[in-house]
C-alpha cells in the first residue's frame, strides 16, 4: 500500500511538471487596464493531512469505530497533499510571471521570502509551494526552530493572552446567549452526524455528550461536545481530498463534495463560535496582521519612517500557515467568501488569503486586491493540473468604498485598504519579530 501511494504521487507530478511546459493562457496582461502588479503577501493553509493525533483519538473513542489507516504519521502533510501543493505553486508561479512580478530564472533572497510554521505539515507544504514555483532552483522555506512561532501561534503565547471573561462573552453572545440553546438548534445535525459514524448496536457515545465552554492551559478556548463533530466533519474532508476510496470517505454516507460538505455544519458551527469571534481574532493574528501591513506599506508613501521590525521588502512574501490564522486575518478584514461545493467561509488545503499590491502605470498611485484563492474539492482529490479553464476557485473582497472592477480583479486604493488592514490590529498583542534570511 505504502508504495501504491507514492507511486501515484511521482506519476501526478510528472503529469503536473510536464503540464508546466505547456503554454498557458490568463486573461491579465503584466499591465491590464493600466495597473501593474509589484507587491504579492500571501497566506496559505497547509496541504492534505491525516487528522492530529489528539483528533484520532477522540474520534476513535466517542464512536467506538476504527477510521481509515493513513500512510503518514497522524497530523503530517500526505504524498497526495504535497502533490496538490506542487500544482498550486505552479499555477501561482505562472500567474506571477504572465503579471511581471517574478522572473524566469530561479530568484534570490532580495526577491523572496517564504516562511513557514514550524510544523511538519507547514513546512513541508512550503517546500512544496516552492518546487512548484521554481522547479529545479533549490529553495528552502524558513522557519523557527522549536514549536511556537509568534506569527503563528500568538493564540497560545503570553504575549497575546485572552482575557478570559471578554473571550467568553463574546463567545455567548455569538451562540446566542448560551451553549445549551446552540446545541439544541445544531441536534438534527449531530443525529445525522451519528447515523454515518456510529455502528448500530454499538455503545457509541458521539451526540449524547452536553456542550460545555472550557479554556486550556495554552488559554484557547473550546466546546467540549461540539469539538468531535466539528473535527468529524473536516476528517471526512480530508478523506475525500486525499483520494481515499469511496466506500471509505465518511464511512460510504460521502460520495461527492457537495454530500462531504453536508457533513461539515458542525466544522463551520465550531470557527463560527471560536475563531471567528472578533476580540479572540484580533489578539490571535494581530503580529500576523501586522507584518502583512507592514510589507504592504513598503516602498509607499505609508511606508513608516522608523522600518524597525518591518519584514524584508521583498516582491513575493510567502507565509504558509493554518487554517486557524486565515480565519483570524478574515474576522479582522470582516472578510466572507463562498467557493463552489464548500460551506461558507471554508478553507480548505493550501487555500490562500492573497494580498496583491498593484501600481497604476498613468497616475502612480497604489491599489490593493484582497482575494482568496483554493482548489475545488474535486481538484484536489483528482489532482487536477491547473491550466486552461480548470483553474482554482477565487473571491475578492471589498475592502474600501471606492474600489474598481478591473481585469485582473477588485482594486480599492491603497491608503483605504491598508486603514481595512489595520483597524483590528491589537497593539498590545504585539511582540517584535524578525524574519531570517532564506537558506
Amino acid at each position: 500500500m505504502k508504495h501504491s501511494l507514492f507511486s501515484v504521487s511521482r506519476r501526478a507530478i510528472g503529469l503536473l511538471l510536464a503540464g508546466a511546459l505547456s503554454p498557458m493562457t490568463f486573461a491579465q496582461t503584466p499591465s491590464s487596464d493600466g495597473y501593474v502588479l509589484d507587491k504579492v503577501v500571501q497566506v496559505s493553509r497547509h496541504g492534505v493531512r491525516p487528522p492530529t493525533e489528539s483528533n484520532e483519538k477522540l474520534l476513535t473513542k466517542v464512536t467506538q469505530r476504527q477510521w481509515p489507516t493513513w500512510l503518514v504519521p497522524l497530523g503530517n502533510l500526505t504524498g497526495h497533499g504535497y502533490t496538490g501543493a506542487v500544482e498550486m505553486g505552479r499555477y501561482r508561479g505562472a500567474v506571477l510571471r504572465h503579471a511581471g512580478l517574478i522572473a524566469q530564472r530561479c530568484p534570490d533572497a532580495k526577491h523572496l521570502l517564504v516562511h513557514a510554521s514550524p510544523l511538519q505539515r507547514t513546512k513541508a507544504t512550503a517546500q512544496a509551494l516552492l518546487d512548484g514555483m521554481f522547479p529545479g532552483c533549490g529553495l528552502q522555506p524558513t522557519y523557527v526552530a522549536g514549536k511556537q512561532d509568534a506569527l503563528f501561534q500568538a493564540n497560545e503565547m503570553s504575549f497575546a493572552a485572552l482575557d478570559a471573561e471578554k473571550a467568553k462573552a463574546q463567545i455567548l453572545k455569538a451562540l446566542g446567549g448560551s451553549v445549551e440553546a446552540a446545541q439544541k438548534r445544531y441536534a438534527p445535525f449531530e443525529e445525522t452526524l451519528r447515523e454515518v459514524a456510529c455502528l448500530p448496536d454499538v455503545n457509541c457515545a458521539y451526540g449524547h455528550e452536553p456542550w460545555q465552554l472550557v479554556q486550556n492551559e495554552k488559554g484557547r478556548f473550546s466546546i467540549k461536545g461540539l469539538s468531535a463533530g466539528a473535527n468529524m466533519g473536516e476528517v471526512f474532508r480530508l478523506e475525500y481530498s486525499q483520494g481515499l476510496p469511496l466506500e471509505q470517505v465518511a464511512f460510504g454516507h460521502a460520495r461527492t463534495a457537495a454530500e462531504v460538505s453536508s457533513l461539515m455544519v458542525l466544522t463551520k458551527a465550531k470557527y463560527d463560535y471560536l475563531n471567528d469571534i472578533p476580540y479572540i481574532a484580533s489578539r490571535g493574528a494581530s503580529e500576523l496582521m501586522n507584518q502583512i501591513s507592514l510589507a504592504l506599506k513598503q516602498g509607499t508613501p505609508l511606508a513608516p519612517k522608523d522600518t524597525t521590525g518591518a519584514p524584508p521588502d521583498v516582491p513575493l512574501m510567502l507565509l504558509v500557515a493554518h487554517d486557524t490564522n486565515i480565519s483570524y486575518l478574515r474576522t479582522m478584514l470582516g472578510f466572507s467568501w463562498k467557493l463552489g461545493d464548500y460551506i461558507d467561509n471554508n478553507i480548505p488545503p493550501v487555500g490562500t488569503l492573497q494580498f496583491e499590491r498593484y501600481k497604476e502605470v498613468k497616475t502612480g498611485a497604489y491599489f490593493l486586491r484582497i482575494a482568496f484563492e483554493a482548489q475545488s474539492m474535486d481538484q484536489i482529490r483528482d489532482l487536477t493540473p491547473l491550466r486552461g479553464t480548470a483553474k482554482p476557485l477565487s473571491s475578492d473582497f471589498k475592502s474600501a468604498n471606492d474600489c474598481r472592477a478591473t481585469r485582473v480583479g477588485l482594486l480599492c486604493p491603497l491608503k483605504d485598504a491598508i486603514a481595512t488592514v489595520d483597524h483590528n490590529i491589537d497593539p498590545t498583542a504585539l511582540t517584535p519579530y524578525r524574519f531570517s534570511p532564506m537558506p
